[in-house]
């Protein structure tokens, strides 16, 4: 698609501005409207080919700016075994479900799940003004249902990543793969969301404001570039490095959580626009394949298969409604976690029964956790 540049940001794809947004309530989805939603959404559907011969789960639909010389790169030792365990101190802060008052189980296993890192990977570049917001307004249900599902879950942390180098972020933390704490540019809340409750860069179970705060750090706007790295974004959030004391990620990813992964792009994540004589490309994407990335988690992450969940939405079909297009390698890699990888279209004005579908594979997936040794 054509490009419009200003001088002080990178190029973007022409499109219509959407209407501002409007700070999402806490009782966006009611829970018993939730769980409906999802018991109906559990059914799947025909699912899409991708070009791996991989099958989707269900579905419902057939320019970064001014860079920052002092960004914090990923210091320190980047393996799963420097990562720092443990749930943040929040004893007075409301809790997602705690064990019953005699400290008994009410069930599950012993090694289920007591803390979950969510992770949200958002394109911001020129089309996903709208996709973001549709994000935003079903964020209150999500967490709502996890809160319900997830029975012993003690600690959450919520964390907020572009598809870029966002420019617009904090200064020192203007990396890809920074956590998100301030926005701006076209589409964006246009706005310094911290400070968050946390005392670091992410949301956690402590935050009386999580809905609007995540609403603020979420519409980071589009602006950004359309050369796209959601995957390249997501690794370099997780790494031990980035994720060490005075970090940009301080703290963020725990090796004893359950980790969700949530991916939303119009884009495929691949070179674009190839001259192979000139050796050059439009765009050029995060590097690597499904199995590459998947490689590089498996040094920051333990227990992958039980461990991990991916959430995806992207286009899902030859034709869509909003110009996303098909997105095989995200595609792939997300299926390379079996149950615990789940696909939808990104085009959907609503992600409701996305989430809520997800929500039986996330309390399965915090049942079956494998506590790191």
């Amino acid at each position: 698609m054509p490009s419009t540049t200003r001088p002080d940001a990178p190029r973007a794809r022409a499109r219509a501005l959407p209407p501002p947004i409007h700070a999402p309530s806490p009782t966006v989805a009611t829970l018993s409207s939730l769980l409906l939603i999802s018991a109906l959404a559990c059914g799947g559907d025909d699912g899409v080919a991708d070009t791996d011969g991989i099958t989707t789960a269900g579905s419902s639909d057939p320019s970064a700016g001014p860079t920052d010389a002092s960004a914090t790169g990923s210091s320190g030792d980047d393996s799963a075994a420097s990562m720092t365990d443990g749930a943040s101190d929040s004893s007075s802060a409301p809790k997602l479900d705690t064990q019953p008052p005699d400290g008994t189980d009410s069930g599950g296993a012993a090694d289920e799940c007591t803390n979950v890192d969510i992770l949200f990977v958002i394109d911001d570049s020129a089309s996903m003004g709208d996709n973001q917001v549709s994000l935003i307004n079903s964020f209150a249900g999500f967490v709502a249902g996890i809160k319900q599902q997830l029975s012993l879950a003690e600690s959450y942390h919520v964390g907020v990543v572009t598809s870029d180098a966002y420019g617009y972020n904090a200064p020192g933390c203007r990396s890809i793969g920074d956590l998100v704490t301030q926005t701006g540019g076209a589409d964006s809340s246009e706005a310094d969301c911290a400070p968050f409750s946390s005392g670091k860069r992410y949301l956690d179970d402590s935050e009386p404001n999580l809905t609007e705060k995540f609403a603020c750090a979420a519409r980071v706007g589009s602006w950004g570039s359309d050369d796209e790295m959601m995957m390249r974004a997501m690794l370099d959030a997780l790494k031990p490095g980035k994720n060490a004391p005075g970090e940009c990620n301080d703290g963020f990813s725990r090796l004893d959580s359950l980790l969700v992964i949530v991916l939303i792009t119009d884009e495929d994540d691949v070179p674009e626009n190839c001259d192979v004589n000139m050796m050059f490309c439009d765009s050029y994407g995060s590097g690597g394949d499904k199995q590459a990335w998947y490689d590089e988690l498996s040094n920051y992450r333990v227990n992958l298969a039980e461990n991990v969940v991916v959430l995806s939405l992207f286009g899902k079909g030859p034709v869509s409604e909003c110009g996303a297009v098909i997105n095989s390698k995200i595609f792939g890699f997300t299926n390379l976690f079996d149950d615990n990888g789940y696909t939808g279209d990104v085009c959907s004005e609503s992600y409701d029964e996305f989430f809520a579908a997800a929500l039986p594979i996330i309390d399965q997936a915090c049942e079956n956790f494998v506590p790191p040794t």
